[in-house]
């Protein structure tokens, strides 16, 4: 009976390691505890939210970046196509510029980045012997073009600091292992949820002014301006959002399930670390979860849900 009323389902995995554990996870629960027949389908941000907005297909995306495509959102929403179930990162996704916590933990002073500029010589550039540096991502990431930016607001060169081209996401999260490995200084740009966090504990460090998001949109993320000025890098509101149609032709209690269902980053870290680890699929580290959260998941579904739940484990 169950299986009837729920029916057919398909959810986007985005091509990223946390997105591709959270559709693992609702596959597995709307499956085994709402007897759903689910499809998992491969996606990504802009292409999956134009898809349902404009086609009803596939029916949810459990972890949407949905600062990434506001328009298409926003249209989506006021068109009555798309619904927000509630948040998938119950803290958003964080970016910014980070340092490992035992620096902070040496020097508690350390706030804000205008306080660890102040430190060059806690952050010694690896190539340029007198130097400090400034991690920065690959060439061709929004994250990148940021930091750029606001390397210069900050005047950092004028600090001491050299802007570090890192090359790749591979050769970015090198710098912080070598920097672990050697318990030496490090500052430099990063995001979560990632595996890189889970496993290095890191600390992002406030913003020395309020969020101007006319000015952010004007320089601060715009990498031909000029005069780029001290900005919050606000986190990003990451969404489950599902079809309109999806939502009316499915029990409640499916809905229920996705806007209950919410982790935060400290919870995602440790799970991306944990299948990094393990060269774990998204599907492996969906188990894994459900088998080590238990106080967790068990208030997102209902009790009937969770026993079947348990018995499929």
């Amino acid at each position: 009976m169950a299986q009837e009323e729920c029916g057919e389902v398909t959810i986007a995995s985005m091509n990223w390691q946390s997105a591709e554990v959270l559709a693992s996870l609702d596959k597995f629960i709307l499956q085994h505890g709402y007897g759903c027949n689910v499809s998992v389908i491969s996606g990504d941000t802009v292409p999956t939210l134009t898809s349902m907005a404009e086609r009803g297909q596939p029916d949810i995306a459990p972890e949407a970046w949905v600062d990434l495509v506001p328009e298409v959102v926003n249209r989506g929403l006021s068109e009555g196509k798309l619904e927000v179930t509630g948040l998938a990162l119950s803290d958003g996704a964080e970016q910014g510029w980070f340092v490992p916590k035992y620096v902070i933990d040496a020097n508690p002073d350390i706030v804000t980045i205008a306080d660890a500029l102040k430190h060059p010589e806690l952050f010694p550039a690896p190539e340029e012997p007198g130097k400090a540096a400034v991690f920065n991502g690959p060439q061709g990431w929004g994250g990148t073009v940021v930091t750029s930016q606001l390397f210069k607001a900050y005047e950092a060169e004028k600090a001491g600091f050299v802007l570090v081209d890192t090359g790749s996401a591979a050769g970015l999260d090198g710098s912080i292992a070598r920097a672990y490995e050697r318990e030496e200084g490090w500052i430099g740009y990063y995001w979560a949820p990632t595996a890189i966090l889970g496993r290095y504990p890191m600390v992002k460090l406030n913003f020395d002014a309020p969020h101007d998001a006319d000015e952010w949109k004007r320089c601060n993320s715009n990498a031909d301006c000029p005069d780029p000025k001290l900005n919050e890098w606000v986190a990003d509101k990451v969404l489950t959002v599902v079809t309109s149609e999806f939502s009316e032709r499915v029990p409640a209690s499916v809905s229920e399930y996705l806007g209950a269902r919410s982790w935060s980053n400290a919870t995602v870290n440790s799970l991306l670390a944990w299948m990094t680890d393990n060269q774990a699929t998204g599907d492996d580290g969906a188990h894994y979860f459900l088998e080590n959260n238990k106080d967790l998941w068990t208030t997102w579904v209902s009790a009937e849900a969770a026993e079947k739940i348990e018995a499929a484990l």
